[in-house]
């Protein structure tokens, strides 16, 4: 806007100030339109979630595995293990025989790169010789090394004298 020689507006350039307002835009670019489309977002993304959370909280798809004998009780010796495949045979596990009569079996994959995980008897934990991780074998969660999720827990049943595989959970809480 142009001042007048006196460095001053005018007054009449002062009124039509108002000509300047773009009421249209100014309302397209508040803070109250971008809140409403965060809340719109918002709802839209609880809406398309909705079914699988759903699926989560029933348990619904879980998929039934197979049960698989791994060995007799007689087989295992406290603090021997047994190396097996479930549940089928791309998956190595492996079953420990505890000092206190408790059997863990545990998917041996290692949570950081996938080696082979084996039972140390002497050190008593689960050890992943690629790069020196190594697992509790009480509840499979991480001790040491690079491994930051807990193994996978193979569910166990003991019905005739046989130690059998009946399911398996995959936790990610540690």
């Amino acid at each position: 806007m142009p001042k007048h020689e006196t460095g001053k507006h005018s007054e009449s350039d002062l009124l039509h100030l108002v000509d300047n307002v773009n009421r249209e835009e100014d309302v397209d670019y508040n803070r109250r339109s971008f809140l409403k489309a965060m809340f719109a977002t918002g709802l839209t993304m609880s809406a398309a979630t909705f079914p699988f959370s759903i699926h989560a909280l029933t348990g619904k798809g879980k998929e039934a595995l197979p049960q698989v004998k791994i060995a007799d009780v007689k087989d295992v010796p406290r603090g021997g293990s047994v190396v097996f495949n479930y549940p089928d045979e791309s998956q190595p596990a492996v079953l420990v025989h505890l000092s206190n009569g408790e059997y863990k079996a545990y998917n041996s994959k290692c949570t950081h790169l996938q080696c082979s995980v084996f039972w140390s008897q002497e050190q008593e934990k689960l050890v992943c010789p690629c790069h020196h991780g190594f697992f509790s074998v009480e509840n499979g969660q991480p001790l040491a090394g690079p491994p930051k999720r807990e193994l996978p827990l193979i569910e166990l049943e003991i019905r005739n004298d046989a130690i059998y595989a009946i399911g398996r959970k995959v936790r990610h809480h540690a």
